[in-house]
Parts: C-alpha cells; sequence; structure tokens
C-alpha cells in the first residue's frame, strides 16, 4: 500500500505543479504584453521588473488559481490512469475506492494547508511589493466612495458626509456629531471641507456649530475654521486593492476599526478575510469530484473528463462570485456567502463519490 500511495501522491503532485508552471508561464506572457508599452515608457530594467513584479506576481496567481488548476490536473491524471487500465487492476486487487481516495486526499490536504498559510501571510506581503510597483509604473487610481458616507470615527463620535472627492480631497455637506450617554451635546455643519495637508487638519467652509449641555444650547456660525478630525482622506478612499495587502492581524485590526467607525465597505474586508481560508479548502472537495468522475473508463479517451473540469470549474466559480454579490449586496453574512460554493460542490462531491466505481 506504501508503494501504491507513494505512486499516487508524486503523480498527484507532479501533475499539479508541471500544469501550474505551464499557466503561469502563459500567464506572465500575456501580463508582459499587456504592460510592455509601460514598462518601456518608464525605462525599467529588467532585473527591476523581475524581482519587484513577477517575482511576487507568481505567488498570487498561483494561489488565486491553483485550487482550480489542481483540479484539472487531477482529472488529467486520473482519467490517465483509467484509460490505461490502472484504476481497474487497482479495485480488482481487493483495494477498496474508499482506501484509494487516501493519498488523493493526504496530497490534497498538504497543499490545502500550503494555500490557507500563503493567503493569511505570504501573499499580502507579496501583493504590497506588487502593487506598489504596479502603482509607480502601470497606474492605480482608488474609486471615490459612494455617496452619503457614513463613519464613526471614535467613541460617541460620527461623521456624514454628502459626498467626497478623491482628486482635491474635498467633500460636500459635511457634519460632525458627538453624543454623551446617548444625547446630542456638540455639532457642527459646513458646505464645504478641504483637507490642508500641511496643518493635517480639515478647512471648513460656511459652518455652523452648536453646543448643547444639560442646561442651555447655543449656536455659532462661520465662514472659515481649521479643525483636526481622527479621519484623513486615505480613509475615505475605496481602494479595491488594500485588503489584498494586509496580512491576518493587519485584516482583523482594519474589520475591528471599520466595525467602530460604521463604514459601509466592511463587508468587503470581511468576505476578504473568510475567503482566504474558504477558497483553499474547494482544493480536497474538487479533489473528490475529480477523481469520482475520471475513474471511470470511458471511450475517446480523455478529452470528456478535461472538457468536463472545466465546466465544473468555471461553474464553481461563479457560484462563488454569485455568493460574494449576495454578501455584499444582500443580507447574506459575509462568512456564509464566501463558504455556500463550497458547501453545495461537497454535495455534488458525495453525490458523484456514490456513483463512482467501486
Amino acid at each position: 500500500m506504501k508503494t501504491l500511495d507513494t505512486y499516487i501522491i508524486k503523480k498527484f503532485l507532479g501533475t499539479f505543479f508541471l500544469t501550474l508552471a505551464l499557466i503561469l508561464l502563459i500567464a506572465i506572457v500575456f501580463d508582459i504584453v499587456e504592460k510592455l508599452e509601460d514598462f518601456m515608457n518608464d525605462k525599467i530594467p529588467v532585473w527591476e521588473i523581475i524581482t519587484e513584479y513577477y517575482i511576487n506576481f507568481i505567488p498570487y496567481f498561483a494561489a488565486l488559481f491553483g485550487p482550480l488548476i489542481l483540479f484539472v490536473a487531477v482529472m488529467f491524471f486520473t482519467a490517465r490512469m483509467a484509460l490505461r487500465s490502472e484504476i481497474i487492476a487497482i479495485l480488482n486487487s481487493g483495494i477498496t475506492f474508499h482506501r484509494l481516495l487516501v493519498p488523493y486526499f493526504i496530497a490534497s490536504l498538504l497543499i490545502t494547508a500550503l494555500n490557507i498559510y500563503a493567503n493569511h501571510w505570504v501573499i499580502p506581503d507579496a501583493n504590497k511589493k506588487r502593487l506598489a510597483f504596479t502603482d509607480a509604473h502601470v497606474g492605480y487610481t482608488p474609486h471615490n466612495p459612494d455617496e452619503n458616507i457614513h463613519m464613526q470615527v471614535a467613541r460617541n463620535e460620527f461623521m456624514y458626509m454628502e459626498n467626497f472627492n478623491v482628486g482635491d480631497s474635498s467633500g460636500y455637506k459635511f457634519s460632525y456629531e458627538k453624543f454623551n450617554n446617548g444625547k446630542l451635546n456638540y455639532k457642527i455643519r459646513a458646505d464645504r471641507v478641504l483637507w490642508n495637508a500641511k496643518n493635517k487638519k480639515w478647512d471648513l467652509k460656511n459652518y455652523a456649530e452648536r453646543f448643547n449641555d444639560t442646561i442651555s444650547e447655543s449656536l455659532r456660525f462661520g465662514k472659515d475654521t481649521m479643525v483636526q478630525y481622527n479621519f484623513v482622506p486615505d480613509d475615505l478612499k475605496r481602494d479595491e486593492h488594500a485588503m489584498e495587502t494586509l496580512n491576518a492581524t493587519e485584516l482583523n485590526a482594519r474589520i475591528t476599526e471599520l466595525q467602530m467607525r460604521g463604514a459601509d465597505d466592511v463587508t468587503f474586508y470581511q468576505i476578504e478575510k473568510y475567503k482566504r481560508t474558504s477558497f483553499p479548502f474547494a482544493i480536497p472537495i474538487l479533489t473528490l469530484i475529480a477523481v469520482s468522475l475520471a475513474s471511470r473508463k470511458v471511450r475517446g479517451g480523455i478529452g470528456l473528463h478535461i472538457g468536463l473540469g472545466i465546466a465544473i470549474s468555471f461553474t464553481y466559480i461563479l457560484f462563488l462570485q454569485f455568493s460574494q454579490t449576495f454578501a455584499t449586496n444582500g443580507n447574506l453574512p459575509a462568512v456564509i456567502g464566501v463558504w455556500i460554493p463550497n458547501l453545495i460542490f461537497a454535495i455534488i462531491a458525495v453525490f458523484l463519490y456514490r456513483l463512482a466505481p467501486k
């Protein structure tokens, strides 16, 4: 049995890493073609492109598409074993199909563990360098946040802005409120706010300031005043790639901060957090599906298995995108949204396992 386990594990890992290397090579070629003009315009040394960008591009791409590449690789080498009647010989020797799956799961769980560690720690550090290089030489501009920005900036302190312009760091229809034991005791409103980078303060235009205490209330108006608040323009930018650069500790701290502020985009960070674990767990699920489908010998060679594997891979991606959309725009909790595809495909995997040749 050890000989059989070693044989399958070598086949598993060898085919996976060879397929991954080929796909990475193709992805790098396409990426070079896409960015070649930017590289040439900035006259970037080849060594800098390799060490600062592509060395960090490889782990990002491998972790992103690794589970799906692994699925196709397992379909491929298992179908070849079935075509050469190796699966039939193994089952006829008295080894059960359940026992045949053991080396598959050993290899798949090893890759799952490596993928989880990479997603939480290795990939974010690589993304910091990769995205910094892209911002410097290719360019990326964070999107303006949605209108009607609500944010809790400190305990019992809240900010509202009708809209904010990332380009000039200015906002309109601004208000800032302080509460004490649930009662509003201070509020300031301004038609426009502008960030003063030199003083690290906000310049308020045409403002009205209201003070409340337990006895009296006062109101004050002014044309221009400068105030320091517990938020800066970067806190108002929606940088879709920022979360990709945060390791597990930094991501948890960011989620806590956004929840305290009541930020609308906290769901995006929660999805990123849970996806880093749920996506690698697709590896053993897809492995079971691949073995159950490819272990049956069929006429016409392995072409049918490869085509079926690619179709299932795209179906999984489709389910993943749907569930993330529901979690982002609906009331579906982020942790449930990112795990739904795994749950659905786990049920499919069990069903196909029961139909597999025993």
